[in-house]
């Protein structure tokens, strides 16, 4: 914490600021030699997400001309919502550089105001996905890949390799064994998915990526998301992450394209929601009219710029690359 009346004071140094600008630049550029068309959407939305690990920031408006009150609104968590309306009116291959805010994140690795570089490609598979993704954060590293192996690996591999658990098949107290270094002994209502996020987040994840740059893909079908079930084992997701030094980068899905689907997992996630006592708010309609309307086939993923920041400058924090974090802005 600064000294008192010193919280004025940006926190990154002016390198690094420069470093940001610099590699900013070099991601539309990266994009623009592909053909992918920067967009820009709204930072204020009308519903918040249904993840019950992602927490939305309200805003408190004035009533809209002709409005008798202000309905509720939100600080986006992402702008995959109003992309994916734009893909579905037919706006082809879109990404967007911009800031986000989540709440209840506050750590080494979190900031509620981050940055996000997201995008869309028609007709990409998974694979085709990660191999763009690879390219991109291989270049803003720089020095940092260099000499990285890239690593793939499948979420069942994973667990395998590091805690000798098969996650698709473990009981519930293989599972809550696995997590006792952790000191969180959970209770009779904690979930199979609560145990498996536990592990991946604090056992398996911060193991990888050290060598190489690692994916791991196929991730529990309820764990999903927005992604689509692969139809070779529906048991799992369409979904991958990027870890490099034990820092999670990136998190993408072969996308999810049937509204019925979709509306079914936002219910299930508000019944999980309201079942942790978590705000429950109705799904975003048109999202899931414009899903409807027909998304076309495409792949997307949202890179965390700022912790690509992080390991390409050597910061040891989050803080240390924002000019003015959240705690001093």
């Amino acid at each position: 914490m600064s000294a008192p009346g010193d919280d004025w004071r940006p926190r990154a140094t002016r390198a690094r600021l420069v470093q940001r600008a610099s590699l900013l630049a070099h991601a539309r550029e990266f994009f623009a030699a592909r053909g992918v068309l920067e967009v820009d959407t709204p930072l204020v939305v009308n519903a918040p997400v249904s993840d019950v690990h992602i927490h939305c920031a309200s805003v408190q408006l004035a009533p809209l001309a002709g409005a008798p009150h202000a309905p509720p609104h939100y600080l986006h968590t992402s702008p995959e919502y109003a992309m994916k309306r734009l893909l579905a009116a037919g706006s082809g291959d879109i990404y967007q550089i911009c800031h986000v805010v989540r709440g209840l994140e506050c750590s080494p690795l979190h900031n509620p105001e981050f940055t996000l570089i997201e995008w869309y490609r028609a007709g990409f598979t998974l694979e085709a996905l990660m191999d763009e993704v690879e390219a991109l954060v291989r270049s803003l590293l720089g020095a940092v890949a260099s000499g990285r192996a890239g690593e793939r690996l499948s979420y069942r591999e994973a667990f395998s390799r590091e805690l000798g658990l098969d996650p698709l098949s473990a009981s519930v107290a293989q599972l809550q064994e696995a997590a006792q270094p952790l000191g969180f002994r959970g209770d009779a209502h904690t979930s199979r998915d609560t145990w498996l996020e536990l592990l991946m987040a604090s056992r398996i994840g911060p193991r990888l990526g050290g060598n190489a740059l690692t994916f791991v893909y196929g991730y529990p079908a309820s764990q999903a998301a927005l992604a689509r079930l692969d139809a070779r084992d529906p048991r799992t997701a369409l979904r991958f992450e990027l870890y490099c030094d034990g820092i999670e980068l990136a998190n993408g899905f072969h996308e999810l394209a049937a509204a019925a689907e979709q509306r079914a997992r936002f219910a299930r996630d508000n019944a999980e929601r309201h079942r942790r006592g978590l705000p429950v708010a109705a799904p975003d309609e048109r999202l899931l009219a414009a899903l409807e309307a027909g998304l076309p086939d495409c792949a997307g993923v949202a890179l965390g710029f700022d912790r690509t920041l992080m390991l390409a400058s050597g910061a040891a924090e989050i803080e240390e690359v924002l000019a003015f974090p959240t705690r001093r802005a």
